[in-house]
């Protein structure tokens, strides 16, 4: 469910970082910017994936596959062709980086953002976010739950999961539903935590989980964007939204060596304890590396290559 309430944030930071400016710089500047913000981390995401896939000591799974396949799993990560042929896991769309497939459709509503949501008036966006929130229902009912969009079997709850968050992020920033308040970056959290913690059962989430997307997640988002937090919350708040996008495409390749780990060993919890707190650390120490030695390096270049004098600051 983070993946919802990324959707519908970023419909809101993209509306407010482009709706004055888009048709200045056009859609496909927009574009670019949007591959030079995101797609370093793809590419790096995708070769880590590999490395891992191949060098896994405790699985010999890539044995199953040709170094045709291999390279195959690797282009198709790199430029976000779904190919979901690791079977024996899941059918992930990106098997070599699992989590792309949440960018893969936050890609596809931007293009949409830059093509033809941008000049919609707002009327519009609120029907369609109606219509987006019957279909969300109506996929959370048939599903089961929302866990949709990542893989073979399930492709088009991505869709319907993306149009409704997005859209949603859209009208709050276009009606200015901001709701003023001191509740800071603490409270925040904690609300924000709670929808992750609800139980797994698969009676109740069909219902549960699409109120939440619908209204629980829209109401955060207005209230942070109405908030404010002390100095030193803004500094860890800062730091935190730096290191969350290179933690969030580097972690999930150690991820299945942490499950080639357990299916071989099957280690009791007394075990994994520690493993899984050493690693929690070591992932985002190597986000945070990624980040100063590769990542804003990488985009500072394209940057100077691709100048974006004319959009301002703002929409950086």
């Amino acid at each position: 469910m983070a993946v919802d309430f990324f959707f519908c944030l970023s419909g809101f930071v993209i509306a407010y970082a482009y709706d004055s400016r888009l048709e200045s710089i056009g859609a496909w500047q927009f574009i670019k910017l949007r591959l030079i913000r995101l797609h370093p981390l793809v590419v790096v995401g995708s070769a880590l994936g590999l490395l891992l896939f191949i060098l896994d000591p405790y699985s010999t799974l890539h044995t199953l596959f040709s170094p045709l396949k291999k390279l195959l799993l690797f282009i198709c990560s790199v430029f976000m062709i779904p190919y979901p042929a690791v079977a024996e896991r899941y059918n992930n769309f990106f098997h070599l980086n699992p989590p792309t497939w949440s960018l893969f459709w936050e890609y596809i509503a931007n293009i949409f953002y830059a093509l033809f949501f941008f000049r919609l008036r707002s009327k519009l966006i609120g029907v369609l976010v109606f219509f987006a929130a019957l279909l969300l229902w109506y996929e959370a009912y048939s599903s089961g739950n929302l866990s949709v969009g990542w893989g073979a079997g399930n492709f088009g709850g991505g869709g319907v999961r993306v149009l409704y968050s997005f859209l949603a992020g859209m009208l709050l920033y276009r009606m200015k539903w901001i709701i003023r308040s001191n509740v800071g970056f603490t409270v925040l959290a904690v609300l924000l935590v709670l929808a992750f913690i609800i139980p797994y059962d698969l009676a109740t989430n069909k219902w549960i989980e699409p109120l939440v997307v619908i209204f629980y997640f829209p109401l955060l988002v207005a209230l942070g964007a109405g908030t404010t937090s002390a100095p030193f919350l803004q500094k860890l708040c800062g730091g935190l939204g730096e290191v969350s996008y290179p933690l969030y495409m580097v972690h999930y390749p150690f991820m299945w060596l942490f499950f080639s780990y357990i299916q071989k060993y099957k280690p009791g919890m007394e075990a994994l304890i520690p493993i899984i707190l050493t690693g929690i650390v070591a992932m985002i120490t190597l986000a945070f590396l990624v980040l100063k030695y590769v990542d804003q390096p990488i985009r500072y270049w394209l940057l100077k290559r691709n100048p974006v004098h004319k959009i301002g600051p703002k929409a950086r």
